[in-house]
């Protein structure tokens, strides 16, 4: 097991997010390193009920409209314990051949209820194949419920992808609400 090679996480960046509407990563993305992680730490929207989105660029940040499709599905726990549990699929939280990006849904915006998540994005840089990417992020349902997220998908582009934003939106995607929290960037060796 010694002669396994483990790797090493080197942290490029770090954005604390203090009541803004969105995050953007324009640097870093780039084929120094074949896979990236994102950590979200203690995401806080300003407003109830809010999703937090990825889109992203080929263009350094220009235009945030590259197409993906995505799988979502998530399991549940009510606080009091009373109204049960569930594992389910989420219909409505993919997207196929389309953006942006859902990677976690329904945040409250009670000092009990955040997101932490981790992002996994690979090799953006290619300019062979799509850009796949993984979200696994648990959450405090506006509800009083702890949720752990999971969505999963690709961007279809052979593009390199050099820039990526998150931000946070309601369900119907009509209304961003401003947010709080940090963001870490690492590359992975």
């Amino acid at each position: 097991p010694t002669a396994i090679p483990t790797g090493s996480m080197t942290l490029l960046q770090t954005q604390t997010a203090s009541n803004v509407s969105s995050v953007e990563f324009t640097t870093n993305l780039d084929s120094t390193y074949d896979s990236y992680i994102f950590k979200f730490i203690n995401i806080h929207p300003a407003d109830d009920d809010r999703n937090l989105y990825m889109v992203a660029s080929t263009d350094g940040g220009s235009n945030y409209t590259v197409n993906a499709t995505t799988t979502f599905f998530l399991a549940y726990q009510y606080e009091d314990g009373t109204t049960g549990s569930a594992l389910q699929y989420q219909t409505g939280s993919d997207v196929a051949q389309s953006y942006p990006v859902r990677l976690l849904e329904g945040c409250g915006n009670a000092n009990d209820e955040h997101i932490t998540a981790t992002l996994n994005f690979y090799n953006p840089s290619s300019s062979t194949f799509v850009k796949h990417f993984m979200c696994r992020g648990i959450r405090t349902y506006y509800t009083d419920a702890m949720v752990d997220d999971y969505s999963a998908g690709y961007f279809n582009t052979t593009s390199p992808i050099n820039a990526v934003k998150f931000y946070m939106q309601d369900f119907a995607k009509t209304t961003t609400s401003n947010f709080d929290g940090v963001i870490k960037l690492y590359g992975i060796s």
